[in-house]
């Protein structure tokens, strides 16, 4: 009876109001949950005397890691495409920290020409490094590129010139050990595969190689750990969560308004996302730890595909004949 005498738009009206109430209790669920599972890197671990290398570091995680580093008292080289942004950033922190042993150096991960000569410089400059940290990354949305090498663009800053990068300074790590690498992968790498039989996909969906190049940062960085055993050098890899940086502004209008909303809704601050990288370089408790993948500063599993030694062992030797690597460089 009561029912019968509320009028349609009314019903409407309250079911919607209700759809409504119960989305927003699902997104301030979602926000909680995001919050109430955040890792945060307790070491209180210095780094007086101790030399880090950090790629990509002037926005997003890789600034932050690279403050907590300068804060920490750690001898921090930042090696960057856009040495204008990078050498205002250094004054800012060595400000800020007070640690005026910041430099910056130049490093296009997509050149392999690039980092060969970066690295030349860093070991005719340097006597040590402790902890080199691949943060760098780059994503594009729906435009191919080909680097002067040849190589996919994705694929190439994400992978290939780490790659060269760390076989490149081995030798310094080495001398330098107990030292430790950390690679910035992603848990997007469980929307990928890794096709041996193609390495190089410079015809595929530039947004989808993202993942792959993900996937291939967790590959390299197990078998990396295989091959570095016992020489007092650890890899180990990362997923620093869903972050509000700058490697979204590549996403186009209109699918870019939708997803801003989600990021700044629900997306770790680039500061809540460097704690893993941080834990990963500082912490007391992962000495001599290697080959593992870690989430919120806690270990993560991984996928049986992607820690498959026989496609490691496989990719690394496809990736060395990419990269050109010569007689005379250093192996791994």
């Amino acid at each position: 009876m009561i029912l019968s005498i509320i009028s349609c738009p009314t019903l409407c009206f309250l079911a919607a109001g209700v759809a409504i109430g119960g989305a927003l209790l699902l997104l301030i669920a979602l926000r909680l949950y995001v919050y109430l599972t955040l890792g945060v890197c307790k070491s209180t671990a210095k780094m007086n005397g101790k030399t880090v290398i950090i790629t990509g570091c002037t926005s997003g995680i890789g600034k932050e890691t690279t403050k907590d580093m300068a804060e920490r008292g750690a001898r921090v080289i930042m090696a960057c495409r856009n040495l204008e942004t990078a050498n205002q950033l250094k004054d800012e922190l060595a400000k800020s920290t007070g640690n005026n042993n910041i430099i910056v150096r130049k490093l296009d991960l997509s050149s392999l020409q690039s980092v060969r000569e970066f690295a030349q410089q860093i070991n005719r400059e340097e006597s040590r490094l402790d902890v080199l940290i691949h943060n760098a990354g780059t994503a594009e949305s729906f435009t191919r590129k080909v680097t002067a090498d040849g190589l996919e663009m994705t694929m190439a800053t994400n992978h290939y010139g780490p790659f060269l990068l760390t076989h490149l300074l081995i030798d310094l790590l080495k001398r330098s050990a107990p030292s430790r690498i950390v690679v910035v992968a992603s848990e997007l790498y469980r929307f990928a595969s890794l096709n041996l039989e193609n390495v190089n996909p410079t015809t595929k969906f530039p947004a989808y190689l993202y993942y792959v190049s993900k996937y291939a940062n967790i590959v390299f960085t197990l078998e990396l750990a295989r091959r570095l055993e016992g020489t007092g050098v650890t890899a180990n890899c990362l997923h620093p969560g869903m972050i509000d940086s700058g490697i979204w502004r590549n996403v186009p209008a209109p699918l870019s308004w939708g997803l801003m909303l989600i990021i700044k809704a629900f997306f770790k601050t680039p500061e809540q996302g460097a704690q893993t990288s941080i834990h990963l370089a500082i912490s007391e408790e992962l000495s001599g730890v290697s080959g593992k993948y870690f989430m919120d500063c806690q270990e993560h599993g991984l996928s049986q595909a992607v820690k498959d030694p026989a496609k490691g062992k496989k990719f690394w030797e496809l990736s060395e004949g990419l990269v050109k690597l010569q007689p005379t460089d250093p192996k791994i």
